[in-house]
């Protein structure tokens, strides 16, 4: 328990800390995994990870603040008492009895966050006005003149320098103010701006000792290095470009989805070309593919300028600048506008959990000895990542929050990012920074001396000052922990994510493909893991992101296939057992270790994906180029390529080689690689049709150990599993919840995902009453009723319940998942066929079925002038009509509790 709330005020500075997320080895080491966040469901004494009910609880009114910025730091007392009435309802508390042994830590930060805003209030306008800092901060356009301000409190004197004036600053000197900012006013010359547009520029100051050196200024808007040389210093470039090079937004925001299908992508790596690809490369050519596969939402890493291109982008040195490899701030515009216009909302990946130790490009570059109150980062090994070799933000520091906050509004306001994925959120929030500390799920782990109160309280006044802005916004935390309320309103006490990333995932994944032979794989164990989150916390689910792809790692399609994704992926071949194993399990699931990887891997990797997906969270995410080679152990295989990354470093000759995306492997029609493209296509347009990953009601009916097949609803489809590696199960029976008629949605047997087309899509499933309406210990599998059907080995197959009465309707027009794709695709020159068809009604009554205007595949494929031979049936079939997830009542409520995340 972190104690009293008096011990806590008397000792503030006890709280503050920083941690490094356990998800990433950003120092390129790779010596350990990250820690699994277990979340047992632990005794109510020691906290509990079970599920939760859901609870409507009051928010926060907008206020409206008028007051100027200032740069004051000050600590007020004034708001206490206001402050205290904010702590007395807690409404975490209600939604989680197990948290209440911690009222006193909730209501010390839940204090500190309200103070800190009517601080901010009182002297700057307001949280939202606090974060207009780039406003007034670094260059900007005041009154016939350019206005430079910098906060560099220990500076004894300082200059600006330029191209504009010779790097001659004698004549630029810069005044200091009572609160550490230096600035200066440079009149126009003859009616043009002193300093011209795109022209480099840095700030120079002496510091104690005497020394003078120059640095790149703060809140720079754009840095540029010489594209030539490896590890060449960079040059800060002030950004002003006319009004005629300006990119004006021509779309406006998607609208948020009820549920994210995250697409994560470094453009930099995104060439088929062993080089950097630029942001309107990346906008013209890869996002019709995203968007080609039903993805809803964009996920951009290294978006913020980082001097180490290897870092994957999580060491930052210019916080506001676009990373200029890939193109200028007016590029990048175009790529986030040129998504919403393909519907696709964009979110960024940002780094405020620690900054680049770089001295001479980056923000460390400002810490010349100082005190922690007069620097961006603590001293001493406080604000040191010894395992990332980074410095760690003072986020109790005033100029720290404003500018951390202020970056996020830019963001949001000058690029129209539609939200964001905050790394590193396991690092920022305790003081071990996570670093050997393996979370169990007990509270007391959440709640201590070692949380870092500031830190939480950044966080929240992040996500509050996000929600008032754009109310939106996505915003993700990347937390290995599972800190508890991380993912409730700031309103209830809690830190005000939307969502956090189901990272427990992966490392199951890796662990059964490392460890296990098939026939070891645990349907219970798979099932637990899969659903152990807090019920009323969201999670984003996912089998393999960037993390399980750099050097070292494979993909999970590389896993399940290794060398043979080389050698037997054609088409014109017969394909392996382990390519068949490995595209199977790629499509539902995977299991093998290397003995096991010889023998069926293609259909392994559909399977770990879509379970994934299917029972992982309330959204998905996978990288860039994982749904051409599904799974863990190497990034980007989707669209793209089928082993590891690796960044150009001095380890491998500065080679691209393995920094780009191969998109010729699922272009070409010969190649196995389009069959778990086609499968990742129809994954998302399951979801686009049905919504079943917003849906609360999941259900797990069914672990059956012995014949190695699982069984679950989610919202009222119908998910089964079998992972046996031989066995084939004709007329297993399944439970589910409504009565009627039930016929296949997805298969993943299908030819074209690179099935052998075992299960018929024209047949219907009649359900059977079980045991006592309402008496679940009577029914079967506790569902109230049941339907048989053909569960091929290593398969995966969705059924949808008909709606006879719109099956009855004359002149209804019944459109497909793959005419609706295809109508998309239509729009893109690189869209790919259709995986999902419409049901082929009663073969024995044709005038039915074309009443009711359908398409064949075949039909579809002749379209497109690309039918093919091998394709003898349609692969499944979805209604147009929307099956919405019915709403539970209690004992369904605690029954899905139990079945779900009970350990």
């Amino acid at each position: 328990m972190l104690g009293s709330l008096s011990l806590l005020a008397a000792t503030p500075f006890a709280f503050r800390s920083f941690l490094p997320s356990s998800s990433n080895n950003r120092s390129l080491s790779s010596g350990t995994n990250h820690q699994i966040a277990k979340q047992l469901a632990t005794e109510s004494g020691r906290g509990s990870q079970k599920l939760l009910r859901l609870h409507v609880f009051p928010v926060y009114r907008r206020v409206s603040y008028g007051s100027p910025i200032s740069a004051v730091m000050i600590d007020d007392s004034s708001t206490i008492t206001t402050s205290e009435e904010n702590t007395q309802n807690i409404g975490i508390l209600d939604i989680d009895s197990a948290l209440r042994p911690f009222k006193d830590h909730f209501q010390y930060r839940i204090k500190k966050f309200v103070d800190q805003k009517n601080l901010f209030e009182n002297y700057e306008g307001g949280l939202e006005e606090f974060a207009k800092g780039y406003l007034r901060f670094g260059f900007n356009r005041e009154e016939d003149g350019i206005v430079y301000r910098e906060w560099a409190p220990a500076a004894q004197e300082a200059q600006v320098v330029g191209d504009f004036n010779g790097w001659d600053g004698s004549n630029h000197k810069m005044e200091k103010n009572e609160f550490g900012v230096w600035s200066i006013k440079i009149p126009d010359s003859e009616g043009n701006p002193a300093i011209p547009h795109n022209s480099r520029v840095k700030f120079r100051f002496k510091h104690g000792d005497g020394v003078w050196v120059d640095r790149i200024p703060a809140w720079i808007k754009y840095a540029t290095v010489d594209p030539t040389r490896f590890g060449a210093p960079f040059d800060g470039v002030h950004w002003d470009p006319p009004p005629s090079e300006r990119y004006e937004f021509k779309y406006p925001r998607p609208p948020k989805p009820k549920a994210p299908r995250i697409y994560e992508a470094h453009v930099g790596m995104s060439s088929s070309e062993p080089r950097i690809n630029s942001y309107r490369e990346f906008a013209d050519d890869v996002l019709p593919r995203i968007q080609a596969n039903n993805y809803n939402t964009v996920q951009l890493m290294a978006v913020m300028e980082h001097s180490y291109y290897a870092s994957f982008g999580y060491h930052v040195s210019n916080f506001f600048s676009v990373s200029s490899r890939s193109g200028t701030p007016e590029d990048l515009k175009y790529l986030i506008d040129k998504a919403h216009s393909l519907g696709l909302r964009v979110l960024m990946d940002v780094v405020h959990s620690h900054a680049s130790n770089n001295v001479t490009d980056g923000l460390n570059g400002f810490d010349v000895g100082q005190s922690s109150q007069e620097s961006y980062f603590h001293t001493g090994e406080r604000g040191y990542h010894k395992l990332w070799d980074s410095r760690l933000f003072n986020y109790g520091n005033w100029e720290v929050l404003r500018f951390l906050l202020s970056n996020l509004r830019w963001w949001l306001e000058e690029f129209k990012f539609d939200g964001f994925r905050f790394d590193g959120v396991t690092s920022m929030l305790y003081h071990h920074h996570g670093i050997n500390m393996p979370f169990t799920g007990d509270y007391n782990e959440y709640f201590s001396e070692t949380t870092d109160v500031d830190a939480v309280v950044y966080l929240m006044l992040a996500n509050s000052l996000i929600n008032n802005i754009l109310p939106d916004a996505t915003v993700i935390a990347e937390d290995v922990s599972g800190m508890p309320g991380l993912g409730r309103p700031v309103s209830e006490g809690g830190i005000g994510f939307d969502y956090r990333l189901a990272m427990a995932i992966p490392d199951k994944w890796i662990d059964y493909l490392k460890n296990k032979n098939d026939e070891e794989w645990s349907m219970m164990d798979l099932s637990c893991s899969l659903t152990n989150r807090r019920y009323t916390e969201k999670c984003i689910s996912y089998a393999e992101s960037h993390d399980q792809s750099i050097v070292g790692d494979k993909t999970i399609a590389f896993f399940l296939m290794d060398k043979e994704m080389y050698s037997g992926m054609s088409c014109l071949i017969d394909a392996s057992p382990t390519i068949d194993r490995g595209i199977a399990l790629h499509k539902v699931g995977a299991s093998s270790n290397v003995r096991g990887l010889s023998h069926v891997s293609f259909m392994s990797c559909h399977m770990i994906h879509f379970i994934t997906m299917a029972l992982g969270g309330e959204g998905y995410l996978n990288f860039m180029g994982n749904e051409v080679t599904r799974y863990i152990f190497c990034l980007f295989v989707q669209f793209g390529h089928p082993e590891w990354i690796d960044f150009p470093r001095e380890g491998n000759g500065w080679s691209y080689e393995k920094c780009r995306r191969q998109w010729t492997l699922v272009d070409t029609d010969h190649l196995r690689y389009k069959f778990m493209n086609a499968f990742d296509r129809a994954m998302n347009a399951l979801d686009d049709k049905f919504s079943f990953l917003s849906s609360t009601k999941q259900i797990v009916s069914c672990t059956d150990e012995e014949n190695k097949v699982i069984v679950f609803e989610r919202g009222d489809l119908v998910f089964v599993f079998n992972f046996h590696p031989e066995n084939t199960y004709d007329g297993y029976k399944v439970g589910c919840d409504l009565p009627g008629k039930y016929r296949v949605a997805l298969d993943s047997d299908a030819w074209e995902f690179g099935g052998h087309g075992r299960v018929g899509h024209d047949v219907d499933h009649f359900t059977s009453p079980e045991g006592i309406p309402g008496v679940p210990e009577t029914n079967f599998n506790n569902r109230p009723n049941s339907f048989k059907v053909l569960s091929p080995a290593r398969t995966c197959v969705v059924y949808y319940k008909v709606d006879e009465s719109v099956e009855e309707t004359n002149g209804i027009n019944v459109i497909s998942v793959s005419e609706k794709l295809e109508m998309d695709a239509s729009e893109q020159k690189n869209a790919e066929e259709s995986a999902i068809l419409v049901d082929h009604g009663d073969k024995e009554n044709p005038q039915e079925t074309n009443d009711r205007d359908t398409a064949s595949f075949d039909e579809e494929l002749q379209k497109d002038g690309a039918k093919q031979e091998s394709i003898e049936e349609p692969a499944a079939s979805v209604l147009d009509k929307k099956i919405v997830g019915s709403k539970l009542d209690e004992p369904e409520a605690e029954e899905m509790e139990d079945r779900t995340l009970d350990d």
